[in-house]
């Protein structure tokens, strides 16, 4: 199927909305103490990267894909046979996504949600931690999501740091929407978390200078007969 993305969701100028739009200009996350995050739009826009490809290796369906963005890692797990649905709060995502050929809605992941307690694996990539600015209260929104055996797989901040702020999305003319609750994390701090909400920690790597980890519900389904974490490397280039 084919569109004009210019006739998605007109109404949709905000800064993220725009970076929504394939070829425009920088956009940026700035955080409430001055600092300037580039978001890593080029990313969303095309086929999955190598470090993509790991989660969706990692990926049984059916799988929901919280902050889904265009829909790249939904629409790649549909070409692999897999069953996936994306959930954005942008119009012009969910807009995006259904024209490209994913299946998307628009719902923020705190509103009710189908085959809740159905999901075999949750995704929480390319930064969708922050959503909301409460890691906890996300994760354990998360966990109410996927089934007893599920999977919840998170992308995490490279460095050990627990941070919560106020961000905005921005462009390169310093130009930005409203401010929302924002929040960073890094993979000590997640695994602080899951043991206060009984998730464990089954599985996490590395690719390129991306971090990756895997909860599941705490049980004898998550158990390891040498009781180590399962840790790979995989290597690349991909951003």
């Amino acid at each position: 199927m084919t569109t004009d993305e210019n006739d998605l969701c007109h109404a949709e100028e905000d800064p993220y909305g725009l970076a929504l739009r394939p070829g425009r200009e920088p956009v940026y996350l700035r955080l409430d103490d001055g600092r300037r995050i580039r978001m890593p739009v080029h990313r969303w826009h095309e086929q999955p990267t190598v470090a993509d490809r790991t989660v969706l290796e990692r990926c049984s369906g059916p799988v929901l894909d919280i902050g889904c963005g265009p829909g790249r890692m939904c629409r790649a797990l549909l070409s692999r046979g897999v069953f996936a649905l994306g959930v954005d709060i942008t119009p012009r995502a969910v807009a995006l996504t259904t024209a490209l050929g994913g299946l998307a809605l628009r719902r923020s992941v705190f509103d009710r949600l189908p085959a809740e307690r159905g999901w075999q694996t949750v995704l929480l990539i390319d930064g969708n931690i922050g959503i909301g600015g409460d890691p906890h209260g996300l994760l354990r929104r998360c966990g109410d999501l996927i089934a007893p055996t599920g999977r919840l797989v998170v992308e995490v901040d490279p460095h050990d740091l627990e941070e919560r702020c106020t961000a905005r999305f921005e462009n390169h003319r310093r130009q930005g929407g409203p401010f929302f609750p924002w929040a960073r994390l890094g993979q000590p701090a997640l695994h602080r978390i899951a043991a206060d909400l009984t998730l464990a920690v089954t599985d996490q790597w590395t690719s390129g200078h991306r971090c990756f980890a895997a909860l599941a519900h705490e049980g004898p389904s998550c158990d390891r007969p040498d009781g180590t974490l399962a840790a790979t490397e995989d290597t690349g280039t991909a951003v």
